[in-house]
C-alpha cells in the first residue's frame, strides 16, 4: 500500500510539474517554420566602408551606392552626418574620420567581436520566418552591419534595416564609460551581442510594421501597445529570454513577479491608467535606473508600465486562444484588451 501510495504522489508531482512548465510558457508559441523560405545574411557595410581608405574614395562611393542603396545615403546623411551625398565634401570629412586612429581602433574591436555574423544570421533567420508565418505579406528587408559612431543601435529605412555593431560590443567593452553621459551603465549593460535580434525586432514592429496610433495619449493606451510589441517578440523570438526582450536584470524580473499585485495597485491608486499627462507617465515608460515612487532603496524595475502593458496582453490572449497575432496587433481598443485579460494580480501570484 504505501508503495502505491509513493507512486500516486509521484505521478501526481510529475503532473503539478508539467502544468507549472506549460503555463510558465503560457506567452510563447513555437511554432514550425523550417519550410519558410527566409534566410538572412547580414551584410558588411563596416567592411566595404573600411575599403575606402584603401581605394580610390569616389569610385568606391559609386560602387557602395548602387549596393546598398538608399541605406548609403541615409548613412551618410543621417547616421555619422557629413552632409548630402549630392556635395563630394562629404568624402572629405568621411576620409578624415577613417584615418583617425579612433575609428582604427574602433573597427578593431568590432572586427574581434564580431569576425562573422553566423550567430545574428541564425538568429534573425528564425525572427524573420516567424514575422513571415504571422504576417504573409510582410516584406522581409536587407540587413546591413555597420559602425555607428556610437549614433544608435538599430536604423531602418526603406527596404533595410541596419545593426550598428559597434553598440552591441559587450558591456565592458573599453568605450563604453566614455559615453556615460548619454549611454549610463544601465542602459550600455544591454550593449551585448545577445541584444542583437531583440532590438532588430522591437524596431522593425515599432517603426514599421505596428506604428503607434497618434491619437493614443493615455497611459493606458501606451502600456498595452507596449504590450503588444512584447508579446509580438515573445511569439517572434520563442527562445529568447523575457529578460533580454525588455532589458532587465535577474534582480529586476524577479521584483517584478514578487510586486506584481502592488505594481498594479500603485497605477490604479494614483489613477495613472487615463492620465494624459507626458511629463507624469513617461516615467513609467522610458529609461531609467528604477520607478519613483515604487520599492524601497531605488530597488523597482524601471519601465513597468512596459513591464505591466506585457502581463495584461499575455493574460488577454490566454484567456482569449481564438485570437491570432495579427488580430490583437491590428486591435487598438486598450480597453477592450484590458477588460477582456480580467488582469487582477494577487500578493502571491
Amino acid at each position: 500500500m504505501a508503495t502505491a501510495i509513493y507512486r500516486t504522489k509521484q505521478i501526481y508531482l510529475l503532473f503539478i510539474t508539467c502544468f507549472l512548465l506549460a503555463s510558465c510558457d503560457s506567452g510563447k508559441k513555437k511554432v514550425d517554420v523550417s519550410h519558410i523560405d527566409v534566410d538572412i545574411k547580414i551584410e558588411r557595410f563596416d567592411h566595404d566602408l573600411d575599403d575606402m581608405r584603401r581605394k580610390p574614395m569616389p569610385a568606391q562611393a559609386h560602387l557602395m551606392q548602387g549596393k546598398y542603396g538608399e541605406f548609403y545615403r541615409d548613412y551618410m546623411e543621417r547616421i555619422l552626418p557629413l552632409g548630402r551625398i549630392t556635395d563630394s565634401a562629404y568624402l572629405i570629412k568621411l576620409g578624415q574620420i577613417l584615418s583617425t586612429p579612433d575609428y582604427q581602433a574602433l573597427k578593431h574591436e568590432t572586427d574581434s567581436i564580431y569576425p562573422n555574423m553566423d550567430k545574428a544570421n541564425e538568429q534573425l533567420t528564425d525572427a524573420f520566418r516567424r514575422i513571415k508565418y504571422y504576417f504573409p505579406k510582410q516584406q522581409i528587408p536587407k540587413v546591413y552591419a555597420y559602425i555607428s559612431g556610437f549614433q544608435t543601435q538599430v536604423a531602418i529605412g526603406q527596404g533595410y534595416v541596419g545593426i550598428g555593431l559597434d553598440m552591441f560590443l559587450g558591456e565592458k567593452s573599453k568605450f563604453y564609460p566614455a559615453l556615460v553621459q548619454v549611454s549610463p551603465h544601465y542602459i550600455s549593460r544591454r550593449f551585448t551581442p545577445d541584444y542583437i535580434a531583440p532590438r532588430v525586432v522591437e524596431t522593425i514592429a515599432q517603426e514599421d510594421m505596428f506604428r503607434q496610433p497618434d491619437e493614443q495619449k493615455i497611459l493606458l493606451d501606451k502600456m498595452i501597445y507596449a504590450g503588444k510589441v512584447m508579446y509580438f517578440m515573445d511569439q517572434v523570438l520563442p527562445d529568447v529570454a523575457d529578460s533580454v526582450k525588455i532589458g532587465y536584470t535577474a534582480a529586476q524580473m524577479e521584483w517584478c513577479k514578487q510586486f506584481k499585485a502592488e505594481i498594479w495597485g500603485y497605477f490604479l491608486e494614483e489613477k495613472l491608467l487615463f492620465d494624459s499627462d507626458e511629463l507624469k507617465t513617461q516615467k513609467y515608460l522610458g529609461e531609467a535606473p528604477f520607478t519613483p515612487g515604487l520599492g524601497e532603496g531605488n530597488e523597482s524595475a524601471p519601465r513597468l508600465g512596459i513591464w505591466t502593458g506585457w502581463q495584461i496582453v499575455r493574460q488577454y490572449m490566454e484567456r482569449n486562444p481564438n485570437v491570432t497575432l495579427p488580430q490583437l496587433m491590428a486591435d487598438n481598443d486598450a480597453q477592450k484588451i484590458l477588460n477582456g485579460s480580467k488582469y487582477r494580480p494577487e500578493k502571491g501570484d
